[in-house]
């Protein structure tokens, strides 16, 4: 350490200074070009890289509000089958199959023999009308004193499966059991308005047998005229309709008797 005490304190002095580096401007073009010192005012003692002052971006000052970024993309919700509401729902009798307006227009049909069938709504799967008019048909055979649920039903399926068969022999389409069903169901309404005159009259004579093989026809002209319309068998009319008068005329027998 002696060493460095005895060294002179004028071995190092040079004519260079550091107030004169701020004072100086170079000048690497030679000419004053872009490269030249534009930024020798500038305080770099508090900067850990050198950023010209106009790159400088101002501090934004606090407004105590959290920083929320725009949302750029709004996704795309899937819209349900039925849409938002329930208003858009369809109604529940729908979805179990129950139309009432398809309802009333083959009662119609069928009360009307003379009407032309629909072909596309007597071709559905429409139980309901069917359940119904059996039932009633057992209620008036019951007025009268005859208990026959099991006989009205047991029949309906028997003489149903039948045509069934015999209906997928003679179409060129063919047809399901349902459909069948269906419309040997509703043609059995105007047997019901015969179980009920049995109610009041006693159908065991002239007037009773002339009214029941009225109805009978009614019953088989208005269920093959349905057949015909829905499976397209023009001109086999008279050949479904003697198959569906056995049928009915079992009916017949059992509100006569």
């Amino acid at each position: 350490m002696s060493g460095f005490d005895n060294v002179s304190p004028d071995f190092f002095q040079t004519s260079y200074s550091i107030d004169d580096q701020s004072q100086q401007s170079y000048d690497y073009g030679g000419s004053g070009g872009p490269y030249s010192k534009q930024y020798a005012g500038y305080d770099y003692s508090q900067q850990g890289r050198f950023v010209p002052p106009d790159m400088m971006q101002p501090q934004q000052p606090y407004t105590g509000q959290i920083y929320q970024p725009t949302q750029t993309y709004t996704p795309t919700t899937s819209q349900p089958f039925y849409g938002n509401n329930f208003e858009d729902e369809p109604p529940l009798l729908e979805e179990l199959g129950i139309n009432f307006d398809h309802i009333w227009q083959k009662t119609l049909t069928v009360l009307h023999p003379l009407k032309v069938a629909d072909g596309s709504i007597m071709n559905e799967t429409d139980l309901a009308g069917p359940m119904v008019f059996c039932l009633a048909f057992g209620a008036t055979l019951l007025l009268a004193g005859k208990i026959q649920f099991g006989y009205v039903y047991g029949i309906s399926a028997i003489g149903c499966l039948g045509m069934f068969c015999l209906l997928n022999l003679m179409s060129m389409t063919g047809v399901s059991f349902g459909c069948v069903a269906s419309v040997l169901g509703y043609c059995l309404l105007p047997m019901i308005l015969l179980s009920s005159f049995a109610v009041i009259f006693s159908l065991q004579g002239m007037i009773g047998v002339l009214l029941t093989a009225g109805i009978i026809g009614w019953c088989s002209f208005s269920a093959s005229k349905i057949f015909i319309s829905a499976l397209a068998m023009e001109g086999q009319q008279l050949l479904v309709a003697y198959p569906c008068a056995l049928l009915y005329g079992v009916f017949a027998l059992i509100s006569v008797f």
